[in-house]
Parts: structure tokens; sequence; C-alpha cells
């Protein structure tokens, strides 16, 4: 198991690079899926390179879960991202998806973590318009200067 840095070491344009490597990510595992291809793997690699599972407990409140609305395993995030156990998931990367855009986001660096807020916003291949989702991730580092996300909240903005 790796440790965890005490202190992050990191700046706001780290955080927005890996959000967009975040995103193009679950693009290349749509597009993979729709052509046949080995997403699969492609998922597994996601899930260990961008989540902190390996080192920490990781708070995981995925866009579309109702019944199991909260994850903590890496089983429980990848079947939520290409399906598996868990019934309700229905493989959120394997949409495909066209296009995924953060805006409006707000970052704060103190001590050994980062936090993130603000809207992301998702395009299927099959409509012009965009899914506008609320985030929140918390980040940390481990010892090989990797950020990961040891938290992840998105839901669908309150529409009353």
């Amino acid at each position: 198991m790796k440790f965890i840095k005490e202190k992050i070491n990191t700046s706001e344009i780290e955080i927005i690079k890996a959000q967009e490597l975040w995103a193009q990510n679950i693009i290349e595992i749509g597009n993979l899926y729709s052509k046949n291809e080995d997403y699969k793997l492609k998922a597994s690699i996601f899930v260990k390179r961008f989540y902190a599972f390996d080192i920490c407990e990781v708070l995981f409140k995925p866009t579309l879960a109702s019944e199991k609305q909260f994850r903590y395993s890496y089983d429980e995030a990848l079947s939520y991202f290409i399906g598996g156990p868990i019934s309700e998931d229905k493989g959120f990367a394997l949409k495909p998806w066209k296009k995924i855009r953060f805006s409006e986001r707000k970052i704060i660096i103190f001590e050994e973590n980062a936090l993130s807020m603000g809207n992301y916003f998702f395009q299927s291949f099959n409509d012009t318009d965009e899914v506008k989702v609320e985030y929140t991730f918390g980040y940390i580092k481990d010892n090989n200067e990797n950020l990961l996300i040891n938290l992840h909240h998105s839901s669908i903005p309150f529409t009353g």
C-alpha cells in the first residue's frame, strides 16, 4: 500500500489538467466500447489512475446512483463507470460522451488536501444540449506525486 504525502504540493493548473484528463478518459472509455475494443481494461486503468482506492478510503457519490448512492471500493466505482454487480449501473462512461467540460470551478488547496467544486457539462453524440452536473472533487497525492481523487460527489442541480 502506498502512503499519502504529509503536504500536497500542487497548483490550480495541475488540478485543472487532472480534470481535463479525467474527462478525456471517460470519453475514451465510451469510444472503445462503441468500437467493440477493450474498454474494460481502459476503465480499470482509469479508476486506478484517477482514484485513491489503493492508498486510502474514497468517498464516491456518482451522479446517476440512487439505489446504492455511495461507492466505497474500486469494484463499486468500476461498476458505475462500465456496469457490473450493482444492478442500477448501466455504465456511465459507455454513453458514449462526445464532450465533457468543467466550468465555474473554485479550487482550494490546503495542507495535504485540495478541493474543487463547480459544474461540469456532458454532451452525448446524439444530443446538441449539454447535461449540467454539479461536482465536488477532493484530491490528495501519493508518494509518487500522483494526484488522486479521494472525494467525488456529483449530482444533477435541483430544479424545484
